[in-house]
């Protein structure tokens, strides 16, 4: 006991857990493990004190970065939001209560024009929980209808949380500007806040932003550039700058890159503080609300309880970054919600809070250099982003120039391009997709267009579709599906395994992986050995579509004389080859009748998608035959 008493390490440096590093990554060096995220951002390897930033001594002051509570969740909770689905108001009448009973704290659910089809409809449905828990609403262009049936309801002023509207968001989803209904909007803004003293009504929602492919950065500038906005134009009624603030909550949508997301809640709130000082604003009128949703953008349809692992990682990150309200998504949303499925996306919330204990540590990721180095980063970027908004004449004007969709734009095909290549895993869609799946697709409540006006101009721009990563597979896995409806049997392609198991398992298993994500069966062939075996097997295959399937020494071996036998023998025949040869050598292959080398960094949706096409364009001529 004593001698371990008495022992002492030596002080590691940098440079010696380098050389470990190295020695261990066999001829590379340190920062070939560098990567760069989709704002441009180099994450390194290793975060050391050197790379300590400045850091806020308690929550709740300075930059707000660590929060805008002292004691953070331990006085002040967030807010268990989960937006509730339902069909008509009587489901959703029944359902709210329900929901109190097992863990909701906010009245939360998407807000449609069936709720005001008839007189007493929502008024019923509040009834028993306007004056008992605060509002987590996104009312849309709802807003001033929703806020008059709570006005009835509520003459003590009791309604809390918020009721809020994004028009500028609207006008994103939906394509067009309407500065009439801007306009009345801010009036409306004015007329509520003296009825509603602690309800916020004005919302910067950057989802559809996110939802259209933003990065991290650009959500930032672009909700800070709105958040702006807003300022100046309710400042314009009368409302003090103070008052306005106080009506403001901010939403953010919050993705699959754990820390990345951390990092923006906090460098959210930072730059908040500085457009609020900027302001002249005081202390206590400089806190950012912020509401937080788990992302729609990185969901999939197909294998869906993934997804109670992405929203449970994003759920995760949302509070780690100090949020006040939270709606995890339900694992099958994007097919149609179940009770078992929001009653899980609700249990995630209290797993976090009683099981993981988030709502007794004050701001967790406090002090991690990684965390602090990337939310200054970001805080950065995102403020020349804003910068380079306010230059261009702000928000409206770069959505009216058509600069902001092309900017998100952008980021949206970088994204795609590496879920299409495969360097972008999306669990169940792109790899480990599973064949047999049979996917059901409910009837959703459709969402209401944006209602303005008859009489209103309208300014049209270019919409940012809300998007989903995995839809392009998707894509592909129902036109798959109904190739097979038409011809009786799965789209194939005959895999020519060269050499004994041990040889072509490797390739055959990447190719099975590579072509089931989209819809497509590949059908293995006993070890070839010959020119006759190979013969056969694609004489017994009623398929157009082969691969050749090896080691690089089999190809050669065998290989290259048994493909123009079959070329010649089934000229019809189309084939690919697995893996990429030399240089050199790729001219003879295509030469001998390979269509094209499926490797690495192939792009899987590109080539299935071709298959389909031709497969599609085949069976319809057939048909017509």
């Amino acid at each position: 006991m004593e001698n371990i008493r008495s022992q002492s390490f030596s002080i590691n440096t940098k440079n010696k857990w380098k050389e470990k590093a190295e020695a261990s990554l066999k001829g590379k060096t340190v920062e070939s493990l560098q990567t760069i995220t989709y704002e441009n951002i180099i994450l390194k390897p290793l975060y050391t004190k050197q790379d300590e930033q400045p850091l806020p001594e308690f929550p709740g002051g300075s930059d707000f970065r660590r929060g805008i509570y002292p004691l953070g969740y331990r006085t002040n909770e967030w807010k268990i939001a989960h937006r509730l689905s339902y069909q008509t108001p009587e489901e959703l009448q029944e359902k709210l209560p329900q929901s109190f009973k097992k863990g909701q704290s906010a009245i939360s659910f998407d807000v449609n024009k069936v709720l005001f089809e008839e007189e007493k409809s929502l008024a019923n449905i509040l009834a028993e929980s306007y004056h008992q828990y605060p509002f987590a609403i996104n009312a849309g262009d709802l807003q001033t209808a929703f806020l008059a049936v709570v006005s009835q309801l509520d003459e003590h002023a009791q309604s809390s949380g918020y009721i809020g509207a994004d028009p500028i968001a609207l006008f994103t989803e939906e394509g067009l500007i309407s500065e009439e209904f801007f306009n009345e909007w801010v009036k409306n803004i004015r007329r509520s806040s003296r009825k509603f003293p602690n309800l916020r009504t004005i919302l910067i929602d950057s989802v559809p932003y996110h939802n259209g492919g933003a990065n991290a950065v650009q959500e930032l500038g672009i909700a800070i550039a709105v958040g702006v906005y807003y300022l100046e134009k309710i400042q314009e009624t009368g409302m003090i700058l103070e008052e306005i603030l106080a009506k403001m909550v901010f939403q953010f949508s919050i993705g699959s890159n754990y820390f990345m997301e951390i990092a923006k809640l906090r460098a959210a709130r930072v730059l908040w503080t500085r457009i609020t000082e900027l302001y002249d604003v005081h202390d206590e009128g400089r806190g950012m609300i912020i509401s937080a949703e788990t992302s729609s953008f990185t969901k999939t349809v197909h294998d869906p309880h993934v997804n109670l692992l992405r929203a449970g990682n994003e759920a995760f990150a949302a509070v780690i970054g100090g949020i006040q309200y939270l709606h995890v998504s339900p694992f099958d949303e994007h097919t149609g919600a179940t009770p078992f499925s929001e009653r899980i996306a609700r249990n995630i919330q209290l797993l976090i809070k009683e099981e993981a204990h988030l709502k007794k540590v004050i701001d967790p990721a406090g002090g991690s250099w990684y965390v602090e180095k990337l939310t200054n980063q970001l805080a950065e970027k995102a403020w020349q982003f804003f910068q380079q908004i306010e230059a261009k004449g702000g928000i409206l004007e770069v959505l009216k120039s058509n600069w902001l969709q092309q900017e998100i734009a952008a980021v949206y095909e970088k994204r795609n391009f590496d879920a299409q290549t495969r360097k972008q895993s999306i669990i169940g869609t792109n790899v480990y997709a599973n064949l047999d799946e049979n996917v059901v697709v409910k009837p959703l409540l459709k969402k209401n267009p944006l209602y303005v006006n008859g009489e209103h101009s309208l300014l049209q721009i270019e919409a940012i579709p809300g998007r989903r990563l995995a839809e392009p597979f998707e894509e592909l896995r129902s036109k798959a599906k109904d190739l097979k409806e038409k011809i009786g049997v799965k789209p194939s392609i005959g895999m020519i395994c060269f050499g004994e198991l041990k040889q072509y398992k490797s390739r055959l298993d990447f190719m099975k992986g590579f072509l089931t994500a989209g819809g497509i069966k590949a059908v293995e062939s006993k070890p070839i050995l010959s020119i006759e075996n190979a013969r056969q097997f694609v004489s017994d295959q009623p398929v157009n579509y082969f691969c050749l399937c090896g080691t690089n020494e089999q190809y050669e071996l065998i290989g290259q004389e048994i493909l123009p036998v079959l070329k010649s023998e089934f000229p019809e025949r189309i084939f690919y080859l697995a893996g990429l040869p030399e240089k050199a050598k790729q001219a003879q292959w295509i030469n001998k009748g390979i269509k094209q080398f499926i490797h690495m960094k192939s792009n899987c949706y590109e080539i299935i998608s071709t298959i389909l096409n031709e497969l599609e364009v085949t069976t319809i001529e057939e048909t017509n035959a």
